[in-house]
């Protein structure tokens, strides 16, 4: 046999294998999304025989969401300044950085949190202000997962929910507010400095989630009789004093009575709103 023919018969062999193990993950993926969509279908038969009613069908994947770490970085900082102000000048203030231009004048915070006040006519929302905010969120390297508008046109109030790898930071919103055509304020909460924690939790599974908060509503915790949407996602703490801090993996479950969320990690739950 020809040294070509071995070579195109190892070749072959190999692309088998390729095909086999790819043929066995994909078998495996859509076995486990079997088991999750059951055991949340029976965790929802649970939840209606104990008078919490839910469609099954407004529960989302959760994915492989593990805990991450969050870090300060002027960096980031000074591109949401420069997105907003132009060219400023910053004052360091210790926890507070400071920044002022002409435009306007900006603070951020050690925790994330930042705020900035824009003077008449520095940013317009003459093509719409949900567009305006985008490309300005672009333009901050901010990635945002969801966003609503209230107000009548030109005097709009835009909440973006921050997210990471297209995946909400529940208590991570920044708040656009319009006056006459123009923007006037900008605050809210933008996460840096984002790491894979070593050995941290991973998120539980929804009907896990689920079943938490129905021990959380049977116990007289909170109230509850139906369960609008259920959504993985990450739910900020701060953990040091330079500003450190952790993204846990969490459910957020809105039902009737409020927006709660399930600590992926501890099932700790709690109403956030």
């Amino acid at each position: 046999m020809g040294i070509s023919k071995i070579k195109n018969l190892v070749i072959t062999a190999l692309v088998l294998i390729n095909v086999f193990f790819l043929a066995l993950i994909i078998y495996e993926n859509s076995a486990g999304a079997q088991s999750a969509r059951q055991a949340v279908q029976n965790a929802s038969a649970v939840l209606e025989a104990a008078g919490i009613t839910i469609n099954p069908d407004n529960v989302a994947a959760g994915g492989a969401l593990r805990e991450m770490t969050t870090s300060r970085c002027l960096g980031a900082e000074g591109i949401i300044a420069d997105a907003l102000l132009g060219p400023a000048v910053m004052t360091d203030q210790g926890a507070i950085h400071h920044y002022e231009s002409g435009r306007g004048v900006a603070s951020f915070y050690i925790r994330g949190d930042f705020e900035a006040s824009l003077n008449e006519g520095a940013i317009t929302s003459q093509r719409g202000a949900l567009r305006t905010v985008r490309t300005l969120l672009r333009t901050m390297r901010i990635e945002a997962s969801e966003f609503s508008v209230s107000g009548e046109s030109g005097n709009e109030t835009v909440v973006a929910v921050a997210s990471y790898r297209r995946t909400s930071i529940f208590n991570c919103t920044i708040e656009f507010i319009f006056i006459d055509g123009s923007l006037r304020m900008v605050r809210g909460r933008h996460l840096t400095g984002i790491e894979p924690m070593e050995d941290g939790a991973e998120i539980s599974s929804a009907g896990t989630a689920l079943l938490r908060f129905l021990a959380a509503v049977k116990n007289g915790e909170h109230e509850c009789s139906h369960i609008y949407s259920v959504e993985a996602g990450y739910w900020h703490h701060v953990a040091g004093p330079a500003g450190d801090g952790v993204l846990l993996p969490a459910w957020l479950i809105t039902a009737d009575t409020g927006r709660f969320i399930v600590e992926g990690g501890t099932g700790e739950v709690r109403l956030v709103a």
